[in-house]
């Protein structure tokens, strides 16, 4: 499925894109036709996919649906979404909808039908755990499952063949009537797999490069994204290692999380995953950075890193937006293309060089990953495939730095952000400008990139994630002699073991360290507690794993 692979992905959350009433009124409004203004941004950004959350009718945000078979009435009318698929598939942009199928709004037909019928419904079936011997706060004389408790949206009950059948057969008309691509499955952890091999079957029957992603927040990847489920998932690990590295001064972190995943016997090889650095979910990446510089290093990694990289609107000019308490609709803002507040054009023009050079590089979009050399700061790894070797080097220090690492072949390195031209011997020393990066080709010195000219022309500028364990996890592990040298503890930070030290009063052996990240702080532990076996989640693992 090599479309995927030469993709860079846009995603809009209509509802807000296009400043639509909070609450349905059901008045016929064409709002999502402003999208035609933005083609010409996309095509500079390089975006050839657009996945739109939520476009069937609901009650409210898109998740409480309605009708799986219209287009919300507060974005147009199937007619005119139709106009707009046809519109981008001929400027080359593929379309991917969001399908909620694991949970419908309370005015969804059958849900109505069971208000108004009770046990005499034909549809008391279709839900989970309905019981007429209960109640809920909307005095229904029932109860029922919503979804993570949201008494708002009616769980499905997806052991129905009726309630597949209508699901997959939505499925079926927006491929078959608008020529869809592909769908995101919300809440695809809540889904059985067997619905997904369904979907799956049925999809590609009718388009056999269709694609299907879900929203998988964490657990095992290999579980949704597999040849008898979903294609792929969200990397929400990678998405928190990304901005956390930044803040922490610790590119420990995401280098762990990317070799994890993608090294030399990395668990998700075999998984083109959905990257992202932000969406309508968590708080815009512009907002969750300490340091504002680091945000071209922030979609320096998403591009170049393995999967299909994919902005979430206006953050390609660092628009800004935190979730709270009460709602997420500061994360969903209308924008209109020629009044963008606060634009940074430095970083759009960055992203627009990004898309550039990802889709020129065959090693940034099919590639194998290793990591390089690793430092607080400073990070470098690599991108191979059959007949191209790309680095990739970020300095996320404020200062001048330089990076050191052996080159595979080739005596040249050339920068396809930039131009610049570095000779090697096999060996380099780097120099990295503060809060930059460089995307290093190997070849001869003759490689170029030409950069979209009205790209140039627009220039006028603690959250610590706990990382998986990584340590071989077995039933029989034994306790090991700490020694000298670097660790990494169960919840992923790494640190240097530089001495065992004795209590003076009772000569207990001591193990004293230093943290890898942030101040390099020192720190000391009893070395029995050091070096002992733990249990957590129901596995075994070291405390402290040699690295």
């Amino acid at each position: 499925m090599n479309w995927i692979n030469e993709s860079v992905m846009y995603n809009i959350y209509p509802l807000g894109f296009t400043g639509s009433p909070k609450e349905n009124d059901f008045k016929l409004e064409y709002r999502l036709n402003k999208i035609y203004d933005w083609i010409d941004n996309f095509k500079k950004l390089g975006i050839n996919v657009i996945v739109f959350n939520p476009v069937f009718e609901s009650a409210r945000h898109g998740y409480d649906t309605i009708d799986y078979y219209k287009i919300d009435s507060r974005l147009g009318d199937n007619n005119s979404f139709k106009e707009i698929c046809n519109t981008l598939h001929e400027n080359g942009i593929r379309i991917i909808l969001d399908g909620v199928f694991n949970h419908v709004g309370r005015d969804f037909f059958a849900f109505k039908d069971v208000q108004q019928n009770r046990e005499g419904s034909q549809y008391c079936s279709w839900f989970t755990n309905l019981n007429f011997g209960g109640n809920n706060h909307y005095n229904d004389g029932f109860c029922y499952e919503g979804w993570a408790g949201h008494i708002d949206l009616v769980k499905l009950n997806l052991d129905n063949s009726q309630v597949v059948d209508h699901l997959i057969g939505a499925a079926k008309f927006w491929i078959e009537e608008f020529g869809i691509d592909g769908l995101r499955l919300d809440a695809a952890d809540c889904i059985n797999l067997e619905f997904f091999r369904k979907l799956r079957e049925t999809c590609m029957s009718l388009k056999p490069d269709f694609w299907l992603y879900g929203e998988i927040i964490g657990g095992d990847y290999n579980r949704w994204a597999n040849e008898n489920a979903l294609h792929s998932v969200t990397n929400y690990e990678c998405y928190k290692g990304i901005y956390s590295s930044h803040n922490d001064h610790n590119y420990f972190e995401i280098a762990h999380s990317l070799n994890r995943q993608f090294g030399d016997g990395g668990i998700y090889r075999n998984i083109y995953t959905f990257n992202f650095v932000d969406n309508h979910d968590v708080n815009r990446v512009a907002s969750m950075l300490k340091e504002k510089q680091h945000l071209n290093n922030v979609y320096t990694i998403l591009y170049t890193m393995p999967g299909v990289p994919c902005v979430y609107y206006g953050s390609e000019w660092a628009v800004e937006g935190m979730r709270t308490n009460y709602s997420d609709y500061e994360l969903r803002p209308c924008l209109d293309i020629n009044e963008i507040p606060n634009p940074n054009y430095e970083l759009y023009n960055h992203i627009c060089k990004l898309g550039t050079v990802r889709k020129a590089l065959p090693a940034l979009k099919y590639g194998n990953y290793r990591n390089i050399n690793i430092k607080n700061e400073q990070l470098v790894y690599m991108r191979q495939c059959e007949g191209q070797t790309v680095y990739v080097a970020l300095n996320l220090s404020s200062g001048d730095a330089e990076i050191d690492f052996n080159t595979d072949g080739g005596s040249v390195l050339t920068d396809a952000l930039t131009g610049d031209k570095f000779d090697t011997n096999g060996y380099i020393k780097l120099p990295l400008k503060p809060c930059s990066s460089r995307i290093l080709v190997v070849n001869d010195g003759s490689f170029e990139l030409d950069f979209d000219e009205n790209a140039e022309e627009i220039i006028p500028v603690e959250n610590n994630v706990e990382t998986e364990d990584v340590s071989e996890i077995t039933n029989d592990l034994t306790p090991v002699a700490v020694q000298l040298g670097k660790y990494r503890h169960f919840k992923g930070n790494e640190y240097e073991v530089i001495g065992i030290a004795k209590d003076s009063e009772t000569l207990e052996e001591t193990v004293v360290y230093r943290a890898l990240y942030g101040e390099g702080e020192l720190w000391v532990r009893k070395k029995t507690n050091f070096e002992e076996i733990i249990e957590r989640d129901g596995k075994r693992m070291r405390r402290f794993e040699k690295i």
